[in-house]
């Protein structure tokens, strides 16, 4: 039986039917929508690679079932643009913060999530806030640079 929803992300409205309305929403951005990030990492909720904001909580996609999200999502792709990039895009630029990059998107929605909540994090406030990601590059002192540098500003 085939389930029809809509869902709302990046400002646009979106039509979908699906199978199954417990499938993640992470495949449904990905798979349905086309969307290349939020990115699969582990499909257990303990990277972070998946996380997306759902009316601006970050949460993982992976665990969250498409059929639940009755708000407005918010990828990576919704957080800034080329033109207009969020703070923390242009810091995690100046401090060089990936390698790879490929949980970079865990990484900026969950320190955007953080800092709308807590603006003037502290050090100790980030480290705590962004502790369930995970990089396997390494690259982690220069991203919490980078979330300190926006804290800071």
């Amino acid at each position: 039986m085939t389930h029809a929803l809509t869902l709302k992300v990046d400002g646009a409205t979106h039509a979908l039917s699906v199978d199954d309305p417990d499938m993640p929403l992470l495949y449904a951005l990905r798979d349905e929508l086309g969307m290349n990030n939020p990115r699969f990492g582990c499909g257990l909720g303990q990277c972070g690679a998946c996380t997306v904001h759902l009316d601006g909580v970050a949460i993982r996609s992976c665990l969250t079932p498409v059929s639940a999200v009755s708000g407005e999502v918010t990828t990576l792709a919704g957080l800034g643009t080329e033109a207009h990039p969020h703070p923390l895009q242009t810091a995690f630029i100046a401090e060089q913060a990936t390698l790879c990059g490929y949980c970079i998107n865990g990484w900026l929605m969950t320190a955007a999530a953080l800092l709308k909540d807590k603006p003037r994090a502290s050090e100790a406030e980030i480290r705590a806030g962004l502790s369930g990601l995970k990089c396997r590059c390494g690259a982690h002192m220069a991203m919490l640079r980078a979330v300190s540098r926006v804290a800071q500003a």
